[in-house]
């Protein structure tokens, strides 16, 4: 039997409605997107600030639900709990407790998404490693750097040992080094077989973690790119991304 694609999205429309003094606006969050993302794949969405980047995430995590078309997450809905328990989700800004450890958050997280004893011992010590934490798990997230920050954000999402990562701007406000650490993890993650789903405003870091590219424009998806495809155009994947954005 084939396997189920990680991710597809079939002619998902997602309009938000405002009420506010009588009167009812409607702003589109995303309208007729069809994508499917195979399992294993690492794969980049990326637009302009309210392109539809975050409502595409939030419709994957089941947070929204459509108005049209259908959504599955390794062929489940969103709101299935098996779907749930097989995402991990690093939002752009995440918070965590700065009196915590990154130990601490994690046996915090873990116990969570149900798990506990010496299992979670355990995965809390390999995922520190995964997420290259192990030298700082005992240090107060308060004294951490944004880019150690970051990582405890990565550490939780992977904590469950989910098979789909979903990262919103996993890279924001961090520094060269940090970046590059980043996405060595993120490279591993995909090679041992999570598929990944992030959305950047780096398209230098998207050009070299995924395999394919979406480019979102006013909540329509109007180029889907291929590796092959930004390794032979001059200007690689920006100008491919500017040429796409600019033209329609």
């Amino acid at each position: 039997m084939a396997r189920a694609p990680a991710l597809s999205f079939d002619g998902v429309t997602k309009v938000y409605e405002y009420s506010h003094l009588g009167r009812t606006t409607y702003s589109r969050g995303v309208e007729g997107l069809s994508l499917e993302i195979p399992a294993g794949e690492a794969f980049g969405l990326v637009g302009l600030n309210g392109s539809g980047k975050t409502t595409t995430f939030k419709l994957a995590l089941g947070l929204l639900r459509p108005g049209k078309g259908r959504i599955a997450v390794l062929g489940k809905s969103p709101l299935d709990p098996a779907a749930q328990a097989a995402t991990g989700y690093l939002p752009e800004l995440p918070y965590f407790y700065s009196f915590l450890t990154p130990r601490e958050t994690l046996r915090f997280y873990g116990r969570l998404s149900g798990l506990g004893g010496a299992k979670l011992d355990s995965r809390i010590d390999e995922t520190l490693t995964i997420v290259r934490l192990a030298d700082c798990a005992d240090r107060k997230i308060g004294e951490l750097s944004k880019g150690l920050v970051q990582r405890v954000g990565l550490a939780q999402a992977v904590l469950h040992d989910p098979q789909l990562l979903i990262l919103d701007e996993p890279v924001s406000g961090l520094d060269p080094l940090a970046i590059k650490e980043f996405r060595d993890t993120l490279r591993a993650l995909n090679e041992a077989g999570k598929t990944v789903l992030i959305s950047s405003h780096s398209i230098y870091e998207v050009e070299k973690l995924c395999h394919r590219a979406g480019v979102l424009k006013d909540g329509r998806l109007v180029a889907t790119l291929e590796q092959a495809q930004w390794a032979a155009a001059a200007g690689g994947l920006e100008a491919l991304f500017v040429d796409r954005v600019g033209a329609l």
